[in-house]
């Protein structure tokens, strides 16, 4: 059994994979690297099984016909054999210092007394022409240690958990029901969200580790692809909401983080409608919290009249362009998409 499985899901990745899973292969024995050929027609599938023939003992290759993203996680966890998960997209890549200081804390975590839930790190935006490179820190998380829900401060509202952050027990994946929608962008909203809800023990490892790549114009988080795709946005949306079980989450401090999450997911939701500047958009976003309202009454009152949910609502055409400027300031602050 491997401490850590990592899975790289590549669909026609043969020009940035091999930089990715290079990046990788310093965590040796301790690893699996299950590389997921999601149906590409480029030379992905040839370089995963050389990889997996130069390195038998840490590399598998795996091939499928076309599901999408979320369809090559699932595999990943289907197949994985490590204690702990984590997802690595094929045109990112990990720190290697860090990679070794996360794969000594997880060893450590088997010794203690309580079972390890999740490790969460930082990332970075690795966005191109940027010359300063945003870190996502949690300030939220007390560092270096495990923590449990009732231990951590709230989360700033401009603060939220992704993916790359992420390294999941591989059991509680499995428990938490997790499956993610197949030929869908943005499934990883909803992998860094369903889980949480089960998770019990964290510890936050406060190292640069997960590097996160932003500049191709065909990527599936280009504000103008998003825009293109939202209805695979709402879709995840409203997963998540879907997911959302406040009578299993008896933890305050475990609600409200869940609740922030769906927050933060709803005004990414709701801007995007805006920024589309079309009728049927904005009739998608007006449908999405009547969604929310027919689902979660409570939930939806709490979120619709919250500071961010009455941001995305302002009236007229003069309050939605104030919504998208406010959007506008923190995105230029923080250097996301």
């Amino acid at each position: 059994m491997k401490l850590l499985s990592i899975t790289v899901p590549c669909y026609n990745s043969e020009a940035y994979m091999e930089k990715c899973i290079q990046s990788l292969l310093p965590g040796g024995e301790d690893v699996e690297i299950i590389i997921v050929d999601d149906g590409s027609k480029d030379k992905t599938a040839e370089i995963a099984d050389r990889l997996a023939a130069e390195y038998p003992t840490i590399i598998r290759a795996i091939h499928q016909e076309n599901g999408g993203h979320g369809a090559a996680v699932n595999t990943g966890m289907a197949n994985a054999t490590g204690l702990y998960f984590k997802v690595v997209d094929s045109d990112d890549w990990v720190n290697e210092e860090s990679y070794r200081k996360v794969l000594e804390v997880l060893w450590e975590q088997l010794k203690g007394p309580d079972t390890l839930d999740v490790l969460i790190s930082n990332y970075v935006y690795e966005k191109v022409g940027a010359k300063h490179k945003r870190v996502m820190k949690y300030t939220a998380f007390p560092k270096d240690c495990v923590f449990q829900w009732d231990d951590m401060k709230d989360l700033p509202k401009t603060q939220y958990v992704l993916m790359h952050s992420l390294i999941y027990r591989t059991q509680l994946l499995r428990e938490s029901g997790l499956k993610l929608p197949e030929h869908t962008f943005y499934v990883d909203n909803l992998f860094a969200f369903q889980p949480m809800g089960y998770v019990r023990n964290m510890y936050y490892l406060d190292v640069n580790f997960y590097r996160y790549y932003i500049g191709r114009e065909d990527q599936s988080v280009n504000e103008t692809i998003m825009i293109q795709r939202i209805d695979q946005q709402l879709r995840v949306n409203k997963m998540m909401i879907d997911s959302y079980d406040p009578k299993r989450i008896i933890n305050k401090k475990q609600r409200e983080f869940m609740v922030h999450s769906l927050s933060i997911m709803m005004t990414v939701s709701s801007i995007l409608l805006l920024r589309s500047k079309t009728d049927e958009n904005f009739a998608k976003k007006q449908e999405l919290w009547k969604y929310l309202k027919d689902q979660d009454a409570w939930l939806y009152y709490r979120l619709r009249y919250s500071l961010l949910g009455r941001l995305v609502s302002l009236p007229g055409k003069g309050g939605r362009d104030i919504s998208v400027a406010a959007y506008r300031l923190v995105q230029k602050i923080y250097g996301f998409n």
